[in-house]
């Protein structure tokens, strides 16, 4: 009787923090559908009087969003499929193979998570615009091609990888890479498929970086072209929750995909030591 009014509270609980959660998501979404009037009216209503695309409309036309959207597709998929191999690699050469400095090494990688990002943004920015790279996507994609964290995490999902089984895998003959791609990748798929999903938003999101790196307008990711809608004296609100709403979908799209591999490969990397 307990344990079932602790379970009912205990979920009573879970639905009020996910309510106030998702509240603010739900407000953006239906007001992207109503008209400028409705959304500055002192009289605030859920659902829009009339519904309208107006702002969907507006945003395709002033501000180009179907080709910023591409641009962040476009560097989010290449810079996570990049980042999620370079990482399994790393994390399969620490977790199964034995050589001297492989302890020191491995700390250093770590040592890195330590240090923050701010820190080296002006060094980073120098090299990138001293090496010419600046206003192209190189220097999105190669800062972030190799991730600390992802090393870390593949080490250790590593230990779900059977020595026995690479063993007998080198006893018939198969080469290092065959045993990568043909084993270990695919041991490893739960854990993929959560970097895979850190990553991506970690992409997504990012701000700050291509809009230091990308001058041109037309190369530029969603992300910072959010920030177009808010001006000195104004703001678009109906064209910033619309833009807003484009830009989570492929967000949502991803999670709903790699939900359950998710959980489980974020389970598996936190408990194993």
């Amino acid at each position: 009787m307990r344990r079932g009014i602790a379970s009912l509270c205990l979920h009573g609980a879970l639905l009020a923090v996910a309510a106030v959660t998702i509240f603010p998501f739900v407000w953006m979404l239906l007001s992207s559908f109503k008209s400028a009037d409705e959304i500055s009216a002192v009289d605030q209503h859920l659902l829009p009087h009339v519904w309208t695309l107006e702002n969907y409309r507006s945003i395709q036309e002033n501000f180009d969003a179907v080709r910023l959207l591409g641009n962040s597709l476009m560097l989010s998929i290449v810079i996570t499929a990049i980042a999620v191999y370079t990482s399994l690699l790393g994390g399969y050469v620490f977790g199964k193979y034995r050589f001297r400095g492989r302890g020191a090494l491995f700390a250093v990688v770590l040592a890195t998570m330590m240090i923050p990002w701010a820190v080296v943004l002006i060094p980073r920015y120098t090299m990138f615009t001293g090496a010419g790279l600046q206003d192209s996507y190189a220097s999105i994609v190669i800062p972030a091609a190799i991730s600390s964290f992802g090393i870390f995490m593949m080490r250790q999902s590593m230990d779900n990888v059977p020595d026995e089984i690479l063993e007998a895998a080198r006893i018939d003959g198969a080469s290092e890479l065959y045993i990568f791609h043909r084993i270990v990748a695919p041991m490893s798929v739960n854990a993929i498929s959560a970097l895979a999903i850190f990553q991506f938003l970690w992409v997504w999101e990012d701000y700050l970086w291509p809009y230091l790196m990308l001058s041109t307008p037309s190369k530029q990711v969603l992300a910072v072209g959010l920030t177009t809608f808010s001006g000195q004296y104004s703001t678009d609100y109906g064209g910033l929750f619309a833009a807003t709403t484009v830009s989570i979908v492929p967000v949502v799209i991803v999670y709903v995909i790699f939900q359950k591999r998710f959980i489980a490969g974020a389970a598996s990397a936190a408990v194993k030591g």
